[in-house]
């Protein structure tokens, strides 16, 4: 049995995808972790004003944010939307996208990456 836990895993402070500001993460599981085609599976805040940079992914990767809590602007193919709690967005082979932390909160989400 393999367990990890998010909130008790001491998170690395950097930026990501060069966005806005310092990001916080762990990568909870990564390629070795796995059986599956499964890349990595990360838990990211946003603190307020920071950003996951607006990147595109090559053809053999499919990503998927999970929003835990706070709200952010999520942009897909140039397509900005509000994002919340409980929202799960796909970002397919070939998409660019990013997160933005526009608010005065901490954005917290899941992210996963698998191989096609």
């Amino acid at each position: 049995m393999i367990i990890r836990n998010f909130l008790e895993a001491p998170l690395k402070t950097a930026s990501s995808h060069k966005g806005k500001g310092e990001v916080r993460s762990v990568k909870l599981f990564s390629e070795e972790d796995h059986d599956s085609k499964l890349k990595f599976f990360y838990y990211m805040e946003l603190p307020p004003e920071t950003s996951i940079g607006y990147h595109t992914h090559r053809q053999t990767n499919e990503e998927v944010y999970v929003i835990l809590e706070g709200q952010g602007i999520m942009t897909v193919n140039g397509e900005e939307r509000e994002v919340k709690p409980g929202d799960v967005i796909l970002n397919k082979p070939g998409w660019s996208h990013g997160l933005e932390n526009r608010s005065g909160s901490v954005v917290k989400l899941m992210v996963y990456e698998a191989e096609v």
